[in-house]
């Protein structure tokens, strides 16, 4: 554990992320978790499960810090301010730009999503170029290339399909589109995001989020 470096990983409460998250510490790295929720308008739940999540992935006995951001007003703006079918991109790419913010703090070089190419209108080959275009550090998505089913396998394998699959609001789907952009450019996202204060957001995210220890389960 640690012998290649640390990482930032992205902790949604779904079946892919911690999938992911365990992947890249089975190659050794060292992780940190970011969760992003929209409580008050979503319940607690999401929040509870990435604890469970984590407890799951972190190797037993060790221990791994989990950051706990509060999306719902820099949602509220968007939803306000900008295109409703950019909305899921937006969404990402804030939180790229946030969790690269506390990554920095955490001396983290990269960081790690439960991405599958195609799986979803985010997740198309345009829009993660989009989504990555804002990153100034490497994203690695352990998933890219696998099908649901696998990453299914590998969630009952590991012990955590149980709990990502119990209902939760996810961020993300907080006020969903009807219908979500499945292909974008840097130069409309930018265009969108011209009524947003961006260093404002980022910096208000980041001093938002609560921080806690959590350990790996011994069982």
């Amino acid at each position: 554990t640690g012998s290649t470096g640390r990482v930032a990983c992205l902790l949604s409460g779904g079946i892919d992320s911690p999938v992911s998250s365990a992947r890249i510490m089975r190659r050794g790295a060292d992780a940190l978790f970011i969760h992003f929720h929209s409580y008050p308008h979503t319940s607690i739940a999401s929040q509870d499960k990435v604890r469970a999540l984590a407890e799951r992935i972190i190797p037993p006995g060790r221990s791994a810090r989990l950051y706990m951001v509060p999306f719902a007003g820099t949602q509220n703006r968007i939803i306000t301010e900008c295109p409703s079918r950019l909305r899921v991109i937006l969404y990402r790419r804030y939180m790229v730009r946030a969790a690269e913010a506390i990554a920095r703090k955490e001396d983290a070089l990269a960081l790690v999503t439960g991405d599958s190419l195609g799986q979803v209108a985010s997740q198309t080959l345009e829009n993660l170029h989009t989504i990555d275009s804002v990153a100034t550090m490497p994203i690695l998505r352990p998933l890219v290339g696998m099908h649901k089913a696998e990453i299914i396998e590998d969630a009952r394998r590991m012990g955590s399909f149980d709990t990502s699959i119990e209902p939760h609001d996810d961020c993300c789907s907080f006020l969903m589109p009807p219908k979500p952009a499945t292909r974008s450019t840097p130069e409309q996202l930018e265009a969108a995001e011209k009524s947003l204060d961006t260093e404002k957001e980022v910096l208000e995210l980041v001093e938002a989020a609560s921080i806690e220890t959590i350990r790996g389960r011994l069982d």
